[in-house]
């Protein structure tokens, strides 16, 4: 697929179909069950997906990743996808626990991490609390407090997305019914979470790229340059004429830029 700016095909038919899984399966973690599949062999890559959406999200990148020669390794959030969730509170360093969980469960000591809206922080969490487990992160359209998000504003880009992630949800979740409730749950956090002080940000000793989309709609590009200038060694990418949702909007283009990441993430341990 060429472009699909406005998401209209994206809410008709969501992502492209993920490839068949190679392994797959649930780990239990901290009150949920977590699902993850693998794709492809070589270097481990984790992709992990915004809020509200799900694994097969990335179904435009994991080709991409398994041909250029890395395993990929897909999770679904908690109480995203056919993940479960309790009645915990949603906290970015919960998930990061599960991703960990995830890791440990496929004896992969290091990876490489590709992350998308809250996907994005989770993976830097993951980079300042477990560096031995991260060979770099991807951090694209998230914000690490809140002083980095816009305030919302609804679009019809956003409003598809919205309808393709509901419908989704009452597709693969155990709960079906309880979308609503898991928005309220996942916006709650998003208020509040992340809240990195610079003085946090500067003891980041992973590689981290900081990417996002020229027409971002919840954060705030200035928002971008101050953690690419505070993170220890970072680089700064302005993906042109996409927004918040560019891995759907423009494929080539965002499978460009987490191609050059991944290439150089492992360099040192080859």
């Amino acid at each position: 697929m060429q472009s699909d700016d406005e998401l209209k095909h994206f809410e008709a038919h969501g992502a492209a179909p993920l490839p068949e899984a190679q392994e797959e399966g649930f780990v239990d973690n901290a009150g949920a069950r977590i699902a993850w599949s693998t794709c492809g062999a070589g270097h481990p890559v984790v992709l992990l997906h915004g809020g509200l959406g799900h694994r097969g999200n990335w179904g435009y990148q994991v080709p991409t990743l398994v041909e250029a020669g890395h395993r990929v390794i897909l999770i679904d959030s908690r109480g995203h996808g056919r993940s479960t969730r309790d009645a915990q509170p949603y906290s970015y360093e919960l998930m990061a626990s599960d991703v960990l969980a995830v890791l440990d469960t496929l004896q992969v000591q290091k990876a490489a991490f590709i992350g998308w809206s809250d996907g994005a922080c989770t993976a830097l969490i993951l980079g300042r609390r477990a560096p031995q487990r991260v060979a770099g992160v991807f951090f694209f359209a998230c914000n690490m407090d809140p002083g980095g998000a816009k305030p919302f504003v609804p679009t019809p880009v956003i409003d598809r997305c919205f309808r393709r992630h509901r419908a989704d949800y009452e597709a693969l979740s155990a709960t079906p019914g309880e979308f609503d409730a898991f928005v309220a749950a996942v916006s709650e956090m998003q208020r509040t979470q992340p809240d990195y002080s610079a003085a946090d940000l500067a003891q980041i000793r992973v590689r981290v790229t900081v990417a996002i989309g020229e027409h971002d709609e919840f954060i705030k590009q200035e928002h971008a340059v101050y953690l690419a200038q505070t993170i220890p060694d970072a680089e700064l990418i302005v993906l042109p004429n996409v927004s918040h949702f560019a891995p759907l909007q423009r494929p080539t283009l965002f499978n460009g830029a987490i191609e050059r990441f991944v290439g150089t993430a492992f360099e040192a341990d080859d």
